[in-house]
């Protein structure tokens, strides 16, 4: 049986839900498209939030013959047969070829395409959950334009899943009216938890649905069903794509900006999607680059953390990972370390280095030739304070300061110390 996600998709723009800064009113997509002009077109975001059913309205408004492919299951062959097409009685009016997921199509069949973009033989909408940057070949990206879509509002699935009990009440598509009565609340319970996702969202209706008893010659949608069915439906989060990316950057970003919450959030949704090893190395980052110097035992406590996590595996890994995103999401910040070594390896990139000076090298024997002879390092240890005044970096660069220590305590602390103990106070 056709799923209900699919048997109730849109058929007009209006009938779409969200993605307003695409298809509302006065928007340039929406009016190019309402004057029937389809350009080589990229859908871009993630699932169930309209892409496919844009494309298919698209598709059956236009005059053109229409070719579906899914890149999970086209072949070359498949394309050569749509191109074959070109110039036949069949296709006057010209051919519009709707690739979904294109993503999965290798570099050579996403080149079979490119001629009869070029000369408009072929018009291409395309649809992926995968950034276009990184899985479309750029010849073929630059051919078309990119339209990104984005994870639907709670209020917007709620809309679309009272339209679906409308439709369904209606029996349309030869199907018998099915009359359903939600409680007070069960729809917004699923609407929440879909995550920004439709086709979700009317998957767990349908659930519910098969689950629910009649009563009063409707089917009752209860609150406590509704809950059943969508208990885990919103967790999002894939360990190769998009969503695994931002997340981790949310989780480093809002450590870095110093807010508790908003990193317990994003550890917990990589945690619930099962990717434990991407937290612990994130984790073991922050602690170096965003909090470092200020308070260096932080790193000490975060590795601690993160090995207790990969002892105890998940669920119970997922204690120590919040104590350690806390511990840094409070703690001071400091990125002196990272600015140092970035700035050493920017002088050593540009060729900016010299021989090391004659007291640090590891030999103890000058050659015939040379012109001062001895090393001449002077042992720290032997001389007040553990610290005597000696040259360290190459002549060429003799003097350059990488090292700045942050506003911190722990940093002004030992900036202090090593100023007295230089300045022979």
């Amino acid at each position: 049986m056709t799923p209900l996600a699919d048997r109730l998709r849109p058929r007009t723009l209006a009938d779409v839900c969200g993605q307003q800064h695409l298809l509302g009113p006065g928007r340039a997509f929406r009016r190019a498209l309402e004057k029937g002009r389809v350009p080589n077109m990229i859908f871009y975001g993630p699932p169930g939030v309209g892409k496919t059913t844009v494309a298919r309205i698209l598709a059956a408004q236009s005059k053109m013959r229409l070719f579906q492919l899914n890149g999970t299951s086209a072949g070359t062959g498949d394309i050569k047969q749509v191109l074959g097409e070109v110039g036949t009685l069949g296709a006057v009016g010209g051919i519009l070829l709707y690739l979904d997921e294109i993503q999965y199509l290798n570099k050579k069949q996403q080149q079979s395409l490119l001629e009869c973009l070029e000369d408009g033989s072929v018009t291409l909408i395309a649809s992926t959950t995968e950034n276009p940057a990184f899985y479309i070949y750029s010849a073929l990206l630059s051919r078309c334009s990119v339209f990104e879509f984005k994870p639907l509002a709670p209020e917007d699935i709620l809309a679309g899943m009272h339209r679906a009990l409308a439709r369904l009440a209606a029996g349309e598509d030869g199907q018998p009216p099915l009359a359903v009565a939600p409680e007070a609340g069960a729809l917004e319970t699923i609407s929440r938890a879909a995550g920004g996702d439709m086709r979700k969202a009317l998957g767990c209706l349908e659930f519910a649905l098969a689950a629910a008893e009649e009563e009063g010659g409707a089917l009752a949608l209860t609150a406590d069903l509704a809950a059943q069915v969508s208990e885990r439906a919103g967790v999002r989060h894939d360990k190769s794509g998009d969503e695994h990316y931002d997340c981790i950057s949310a989780l480093q970003k809002s450590i870095r900006g110093s807010d508790p919450d908003a990193a317990v959030h994003y550890l917990a949704r990589i945690l619930e999607g099962g990717d434990l090893l991407s937290a612990c190395r994130r984790l073991l980052v922050i602690a170096a680059e965003d909090v470092g110097l200020a308070y260096p035992l932080a790193i000490a406590v975060t590795k601690a953390c993160v090995d207790s996590a990969l002892q105890l595996g998940l669920p119970e890994g997922r204690i120590p990972l919040a104590d350690a995103a806390i511990l840094l999401a409070t703690a001071p910040k400091s990125n002196s370390g990272e600015a140092a070594i970035n700035a050493a390896a920017a002088d050593i990139r540009a060729g900016r280095t010299g021989p090391v000076p004659r007291q640090l090298q590891n030999k103890h024997y000058d050659g015939a030739d040379a012109a001062v002879k001895g090393q001449h390092y002077l042992y720290p240890h032997d001389y007040p304070n553990h610290w005597v005044a000696q040259q360290y970096l190459p002549d060429a660069i003799a003097g350059a300061v990488y090292y700045r220590p942050g506003p911190n305590k722990t940093e002004q602390a030992a900036q202090a110390y090593w100023q007295k103990i230089k300045q022979g106070r």
